[in-house]
């Protein structure tokens, strides 16, 4: 099997989509619907053979119970026995996609990536998919044969805390970024967190700048000048969003850009105001 890296092209996937190395799970996330609307969108339609996970389900923990935040890691056990379910084992290629620019399957990608597994996104997720005429299937997919997954612990330097956020700012050494819309980084809005704002001293990184008007991830090149003009030099910088799951974005697109492995604050917004901590409002840098 030819590696495609990082991101996976539509082409490469439905060269590799009946080989045995190879799963693919598709990402949703409904804030309104629920497990009921996600799984519905996935009946209505995904990619051939595709497994269905659902990000409150099967990629977080119960929130606020065991870490912090809406969207806690969930137990590694419990994550490993939900990707054993659908027949994924240690050693083969996950293809993660969503049909939300890859908002939500960087999760999972991310949750792969920092415990060794061999993992890509889809560019342009669903919808770059079916342009390009790929294999739609519909309703509820055949289960496969549970395979063996290791539970692996979350690997706590990849993992930052609101205190290393906090000195991070103070100390200046790398750029805490935002991976929200600009309009929730100002505290013009907030849907889904009972105060508006952003942690002080964080810089913007909206999440959707990382992608063209099709879904498609900028070049690195593009991507690259994007970041260094945000202050990324090097490995250090930390992630966050409203609960740590469009942060994965911003990481996956500086490991894009050729930058090494930022930190992900598990937490996020959410779990920064449950410790009543700080906040900002208005442009950037603020």
């Amino acid at each position: 099997m030819k590696n495609p890296g990082i991101l996976a092209t539509p082409a490469w996937l439905s060269g590799y989509l009946k080989h045995p190395g190879v799963r693919i799970v598709d990402v949703r996330w409904s804030p309104k619907g629920g497990i009921t609307a996600t799984k519905r969108a996935f009946e209505d339609g995904h990619i051939l053979g595709a497994g269905f996970m659902d990000v409150d389900r099967d990629l977080a923990g119960a929130a606020f119970v065991g870490g912090p935040g809406r969207h806690p890691l969930p137990d590694p056990e419990v994550f490993a026995s939900k990707m054993a379910a659908l027949g994924i084992d240690d050693e083969m290629f996950v293809v993660a996609y969503d049909d939300e620019q890859g908002s939500l399957a960087a999760r999972l990608w991310w949750m792969l990536w920092v415990t060794g597994h061999q993992v890509a996104l889809l560019d342009g997720g669903l919808q770059a998919w079916q342009r390009e005429g790929g294999a739609i299937e519909h309703g509820v997919p055949k289960s496969r044969d549970a395979a063996l997954f290791t539970p692996i612990p979350w690997p706590p330097d990849r993992i930052a805390t609101a205190g290393a956020v906090e000195s991070t700012v103070r100390s200046g050494v790398a750029p805490v970024l935002d991976a929200r819309v600009g309009e929730r980084y100002r505290g013009e809005v907030e849907p889904r967190d009972p105060v508006a704002g952003h942690i002080p001293g964080a810089r913007s990184a909206p999440w959707d700048q990382n992608v063209d008007a099709d879904g498609m991830f900028l070049p690195p090149e593009v991507l690259r000048a994007k970041y260094e003009a945000l202050g990324v030099t090097n490995d250090a910088a930390i992630a966050y969003c409203g609960s740590g799951v469009t942060a994965c974005h911003d990481i996956f697109a500086m490991r894009l850009a050729g930058f090494g492995d930022a930190r992900l604050f598990e937490g996020s917004w959410s779990g920064w105001l449950r410790d009543d901590r700080p906040v900002a409002t208005g442009p950037d840098f603020g």
